[in-house]
């Protein structure tokens, strides 16, 4: 077996393997990916050859860009990343390992980092990388609660984010009829619930549609401009006439008024619907249903 496993020999086979082009066998590996992975990975199977304990195993195939562009494709055994019992979620260039304590997910930071950067040669980002608890981290934009049987939900970064670009599109609303500005804003709103639609946890939509339609109600007050304007549409959104002016002459901001008692209760969320506006928790429920 050692005259057999001879580097001459080895050499012939693979320009053989690789002249025949073959489609990828037992262990699913196109031609492209055999070479780099015999570097890294030839002394442990060679060992194995020689014990006679040597069993192919299916490989995942990792493209890695090169710098003068092209990719180059790279083989790793998929029984890495089981062997210790750690569970893994992976997309594109991000990834979670799940580990039962701190200590094991050191260890396993470290062994993963050396892999990466010393195998893969590639450049782990220690900004974004860490060890913490999985409720304080997040994974496309989504995290899990911290109860015994974990639920899905919306991270925090994603609702500011979301946030903050529906802030610019109000900003530049400001003098808009509210039918355009809703208009502006259902096509964003509409793909951001697609995306999170799978969260399990429903208290933030609802945050979220009630900051939406405080937001509405903070640029209606703003076109009124003037206490007798407000108090005119106070009382023909159906309050009284002592109430609408103490509410049109108050003194508070834009931002204070349109959380008040007397806005909502002139613009109630039906009257958003009926202009058009999605509400997140309900396109949530409906595209939940629809799975």
């Amino acid at each position: 077996m050692e005259a057999a496993l001879a580097r001459e020999n080895m050499a012939s086979a693979y320009r053989r393997v690789v002249s025949n082009r073959g489609a990828p066998g037992v262990d699913k590996m196109p031609v492209e990916a055999l070479l780099p992975y015999l570097q890294v990975h030839w002394p442990g199977i060679k060992e194995q050859l020689l014990d006679g304990r040597y069993q192919p195993q299916p490989v995942r195939i990792v493209e890695i860009p090169k710098p003068g562009g092209g990719v180059r494709m790279l083989g790793i055994p998929t029984c890495l990343d089981r062997r210790r019992g750690h569970a893994f979620c992976r997309y594109a260039d991000d990834c979670n390992i799940y580990v039962c304590s701190k200590a094991a997910g050191e260890r396993v930071m470290a062994s993963i980092t050396r892999f990466l950067e010393q195998k893969l040669r590639l450049k782990v980002n220690q900004a974004k990388s860490a060890v913490a608890r999985p409720w304080s981290r997040k994974f496309l934009g989504y995290s899990m609660t911290m109860h015994k049987k974990p639920r899905l939900k919306v991270a925090s970064e994603s609702v500011r984010r979301l946030k903050q670009s529906l802030k610019e599109v109000f900003r530049r609303g400001r003098g808009w009829r509210l039918d355009r500005l809703i208009e502006t804003l259902r096509p964003k709103l509409l793909g951001w619930i697609a995306y999170f639609k799978l969260s399990e946890v429903k208290g933030v939509f609802d945050e979220l549609d009630g900051w939406i339609r405080r937001r509405l109600r903070c640029v209606i007050w703003r076109h009124w401009k003037r206490s007798y304007t407000r108090a005119k549409h106070l009382m023909k959104r159906g309050l009284s006439e002592a109430k609408a002016w103490i509410s049109a002459t108050n003194g508070r901001g834009p931002w204070w008024n349109a959380g008040a008692s007397h806005m909502n209760e002139a613009f109630r969320a039906g009257y958003f619907a009926r202009l058009g506006l999605v509400s997140l928790q309900q396109e949530r429920r409906r595209l939940q249903s629809l799975t």
